[in-house]
């Protein structure tokens, strides 16, 4: 009985556990189908989000293919029209051309027509003259010319004169604003320099066992030493300042030091060569410090070259000394007629730079210190001013045209250059005879240490309006065939004179 009923109670917990698995089985069941009815329901839903953007990109791509083959379309008919506009003009040249030569063909029967008649004339006219053609043609000629040649004359001499009168005012004021606003100071170049020794011993050490020592010293100075009889004193000779400068510091220190050998003498020289160029390069940035071009982003290599000006002359003028002068007159003038004034110092300062260089380089002065300023930058009116200051190019701005005047009356204001006696009289000879080479000229004569040509004309055979143009064209040949610093003055001089004599009654 006990087990019956154990058993009854085994399958009644039986059925309540089948029960409930069925019932857990029915809700997974019913969730499980509520989780595929929200499936197919986010499947629909992103089957019809994936169908709209699948019609909006088809929309976006049909208008850009539409809009792409619009462009097209339009090309290809500014092609055809381009096409159509270039058959045009071909046509119109070749009916252009045609006419042309239509137009040439009736020209050359002209042509040959009027040859026809001019001989025909000619003949008449040798027959009625007595002349030839060349002869005829050549007199023609000459008359046309000294009737043409006054005319020019007189025109220049008018031109001359309003433009003096026009100009002469204000160039002067600004001149002397210049002049007076700057005065500089004017020390001459010398080609030696005297170095004290003390005592007369010292020069058989300098000289060395067999003169080693002073040959030493010349080959690595590059200077001439030269030891006389004159007592206490050596001399150091040299063209080239910057080299004799430090010869003649390498000496001072050797006799100093009193170790005088050539590995010292070369010892000596080199550590005096270094401190040198740190000198001219410290020397170049304060000169650009006084001038206020500090900031102006100058190369340190033309820095260098500034300061190496120092130990330049030309005509016994230092150069770094006319370089200042340039540029300060040169910025006053410019600041005078509204230009920039430091560019105009710029300039000033820079127009000779070539001349640091010529001893070392070949070429002239102008051609060196414009590829160095080109090679590191500096500005167009800078490379003009240096060009324009010697006539190479025209002047094409304010400031470079205040540089050629600067420069012209630093190297011709009285005292600032000299030359050598032979070099002067060869170029006041040179003077004279191209005055004289023209005609017309009586004599000329070279005045006020050759900056003046006074050319006396024959005044029957030149006249006032002849004798402004004679001027000018013996100014050009000057300018083109001498060399000389600053300016010279042509002074024609046309004098007609009567004389009578009065009889004794």
């Amino acid at each position: 009985m006990g087990f019956l009923i154990a058993k009854k109670l085994d399958k009644t917990k039986y059925e309540i556990y089948l029960t409930n698995a069925k019932a857990k089985a029915k809700a997974i069941e019913h969730e499980a189908e509520k989780l595929l009815e929200q499936s197919k329901a986010k499947a629909k839903e992103l089957e019809l989000e994936a169908k709209n953007s699948y019609e909006i990109q088809k929309i976006e791509l049909q208008k850009e293919y539409e809009s792409k083959l619009n462009e097209i379309l339009k090309k290809e008919e500014e092609i055809e029209q381009m096409i159509q506009s270039q058959i045009q003009k071909e046509q119109e040249a070749e009916r252009k051309i045609k006419e042309l030569e239509k137009e040439h063909i009736a020209l050359e029967k002209q042509k040959a027509i009027y040859k026809e008649k001019l001989n025909e004339v000619q003949k008449a006219l040798e027959n009625v003259a007595g002349m030839t053609q060349n002869e005829a043609k050549e007199l023609l000629l000459k008359k046309t010319e000294e009737s043409l040649r006054e005319d020019v004359a007189h025109l220049t001499r008018k031109i001359i004169k309003e433009a003096k009168n026009n100009a002469q005012k204000k160039a002067n004021f600004i001149i002397a604003q210049a002049t007076t606003r700057y005065a500089g100071d004017f020390a001459g170049e010398r080609l030696i320099n005297v170095v004290a020794i003390g005592d007369d011993e010292m020069k058989g050490r300098i000289i060395g066992k067999e003169g080693k020592n002073i040959k030493t010293l010349e080959m690595v100075t590059g200077c001439d030493i030269i030891i006389d009889e004159t007592p206490g004193i050596i001399t150091v000779s040299s063209f080239n300042i910057y080299r004799r400068q430090i010869a003649v510091e390498t000496i001072k220190r050797l006799i100093e030091d009193g170790r005088i050998h050539p590995a010292r003498i070369e010892e000596v020289y080199k550590k005096v060569e270094e401190e040198f160029e740190e000198k001219v390069k410290n020397e170049g940035e304060d000169i650009l410090v006084d001038l206020g071009l500090a900031s102006a982003g100058i190369h340190p290599e033309v820095v260098k070259l500034i300061g190496r000006l120092r130990y330049r002359a030309s005509y016994g003028q230092n150069a770094l000394m006319h370089s200042l002068e340039v540029a300060h007159l040169a910025g006053i003038m410019a600041a005078e007629m509204g230009g920039d004034e430091n560019l105009a110092k710029r300039a000033g300062l820079l127009h000779d730079i070539g001349k640091a260089l010529t001893h070392d380089f070949g070429g002239d002065h102008v051609s060196l210190g414009y590829d160095i300023c080109k090679r590191y930058g500096e500005p167009e009116v800078v490379l003009n001013a240096i060009k324009a200051h010697h006539g190479h190019e025209e002047p094409t701005s304010i400031e470079s045209a205040a540089v050629c005047t600067a420069d012209a009356l630093s190297a011709a204001r009285p005292g600032a250059r000299r030359e050598v006696l032979e070099a002067f009289l060869k170029r006041v000879k040179a003077l004279e005879e191209i005055a004289t080479s023209f005609e017309g000229v009586i004599k000329a004569y070279a005045l006020n240490a050759g900056r003046e040509i006074r050319v006396i004309v024959e005044a029957d055979l030149i006249s006032d309006d002849e004798a402004v143009l004679l001027s000018r064209e013996i100014a050009k040949r000057v300018s083109k065939e001498v060399s000389f610093p600053g300016e010279i003055k042509v002074n024609v001089i046309r004098e007609k004179r009567a004389i009578s004599f009065a009889q004794a009654s």
